[in-house]
C-alpha cells in the first residue's frame, strides 16, 4: 500500500481542521502539525490559505461532481435525471460529513458567495454545472416553475442541506425510503 503524498495529508488536515474549527481555527502552523510535516511544507504546495481552502474547494467539488455523474444520463427523462442528481448529492454528504461541514463554512463565507455568485450568473469556469445546465433546461423547457434561477436552487438545495446537516448531527436517521421521500419533495416543491 503506498504512503499518501504530503499534498494529500496537508488537504485532508485541513479539511479536518476547517470542518472542526472554521477558517481562523486552522491557522497554517496547526494544519501542518496536523499533516505531520514541516511548516514551510505547506507553502511548497500552496502559496498561501487562501489558495489552499479555495484548492480544497475544488478537490471536493470535482469529486462530488464524479460521484454524481456515476448513473447519470441525458438520454434519461429529466425528473428522472433531477431525482438522480439530488439523491446521490445527499448520499454524499452522509457518506462525507467532514466534507459537508466543511462545504457549509465555505459557502457561508465570502469564498464561497464568490463562488455562487459564478455558478448562478453563469460566468463559472467550473466543468461542475450540472444542476445549473439541468434547471436551466427545466425552466425552458416549462418542466420547472418559471422563477429566478437562485430561488429555484434555495428551494432545492435549502432542503437538502438541512435534512443533510440534521443527519449529520443526528436528529433524523435518514434511510433509503426518506431520502426518496425528501428528494420527491424537492421535485414537488419545483416543478409545474
Amino acid at each position: 500500500m503506498s504512503k499518501p503524498d504530503k499534498r494529500d495529508e496537508i488537504v485532508r488536515a485541513a479539511l479536518e481542521l476547517i470542518a472542526e474549527n472554521g477558517f481562523h481555527g486552522a491557522p497554517m502552523a496547526l494544519i501542518a502539525e496536523h499533516a505531520n510535516v514541516a511548516a514551510g511544507t505547506i507553502y511548497r504546495y500552496f502559496e498561501n490559505k487562501d489558495v489552499l481552502i479555495t484548492e480544497l474547494y475544488r478537490d471536493i467539488e470535482k469529486n462530488i461532481m464524479e460521484a454524481l455523474q456515476e448513473g447519470y444520463s441525458l438520454e434519461k427523462p429529466f425528473r428522472e435525471r433531477f431525482l438522480h442528481l439530488g439523491t446521490e448529492l445527499l448520499h454524499h454528504f452522509i457518506r462525507n460529513p467532514l466534507v459537508f461541514r466543511y462545504l457549509e463554512q465555505f459557502h457561508n463565507s465570502p469564498y464561497g458567495v464568490a463562488v455562487r455568485r459564478d455558478k448562478i450568473l453563469g460566468t463559472s469556469t467550473s466543468d461542475c454545472n450540472v444542476f445549473r445546465e439541468l434547471f436551466q433546461l427545466g425552466i425552458t423547457q416549462q418542466i420547472l416553475k418559471d422563477l429566478p434561477l437562485v430561488i429555484l436552487f434555495a428551494l432545492f438545495f435549502g432542503p437538502v442541506l438541512s435534512v443533510a446537516r440534521d443527519h449529520i448531527l443526528g436528529f433524523v436517521e435518514l434511510d433509503e425510503a426518506l431520502i426518496h421521500q425528501t428528494i420527491e419533495a424537492c421535485w414537488d416543491g419545483i416543478k409545474r
